[in-house]
């Protein structure tokens, strides 16, 4: 049941993180090229994009681990959620703006 809610937990970060970097996107300046804007895009949201899941790695590790009391009932939840955000991290970088090259050529 934990990898579960972690599967959704992971689904909404993604689905948050590619909402923002397209709509940084959207808001960039219009004399820039399309290649121009999705670099920049994606340059601006990378800190935060970084921050997050560097916070919630170190954050769920111990847990991941299973030290602590009453760790083992959430392992798996610890587990989901850093292998997706391990996961999450090149489909934001690369395949997103892969997409909004194709799409928006």
């Amino acid at each position: 049941m934990g990898s579960y809610t972690g599967i959704i937990m992971i689904v909404g970060i993604i689905g948050e993180n590619s909402i923002f970097t397209y709509r940084q996107y959207q808001d960039t300046k219009e004399g820039l090229s399309h290649i121009q804007k999705i670099e920049y895009s994606i340059a601006v949201r990378l800190r935060p994009k970084l921050m997050t899941a560097f916070a919630a790695i170190m954050a769920l590790t111990p847990l991941a681990l299973g030290i602590g009391a009453g760790a083992q009932m959430h392992q798996p939840l610890a587990i989901a959620v850093i292998g997706g955000l391990i996961f999450a991290l090149p489909l934001l970088l690369i395949v997103l703006p892969t997409i909004l090259k194709l799409i928006k050529q």
